[in-house]
């Protein structure tokens, strides 16, 4: 199953970060491939923001829309995503966000997944891939344009 991982020290603090990255209405300003996103459920449960959100992804010709579950845990700084339908078999999504020296985080970012079709996952395998390490330069951009600052 492919999967990707890393771990980003950038030169905001985790609060920013977290708060940055659940914005996720806003992902298809700045996130490739992201061209649109819809929430379409929103509830609060004992800390945990639970949203159900459509994101459409495309490449050249190709487009998927899938559809997944977001856990915002702000308490323990935390964002998981569960897969709920869409071209996937399989896909989880973790962000952790951890203090660092002089206000900084260190962001740990996990994606693992696999699609439904052989031939999907050939096509679009490869572009994912490269998408998921983009995303987390894109997201460390674009704390930078919100919160003012330079990259550590």
């Amino acid at each position: 199953m492919p999967k990707f991982e890393t771990v980003r020290h950038v030169a905001h603090s985790p609060e920013e970060m977290f708060a940055l990255v659940a914005d996720v209405e806003k992902y298809p300003e700045f996130l490739p491939m992201c061209e649109a996103l819809a929430v379409r459920t929103r509830k609060e449960r004992d800390g945990v923001t639970l949203l159900v959100a459509d994101m459409t992804v495309g490449y050249k010709a190709l487009r998927e829309t899938f559809t997944s579950q977001v856990a915002l845990k702000p308490a323990e700084r935390a964002i998981d995503v569960r897969y709920v339908d869409g071209p996937f078999r399989f896909l989880k999504n973790e962000w952790r966000f951890e203090p660092a020296a002089e206000g900084k985080c260190d962001i740990h970012f996990f994606i693992e997944y696999e699609f439904k079709s052989r031939m999907l996952g050939a096509l679009m395998g490869a572009m994912f891939d490269r998408a998921f390490r983009m995303f987390a330069e894109a997201f460390e951009r674009r704390a930078d344009q919100v919160y003012n600052r330079g990259a550590a």
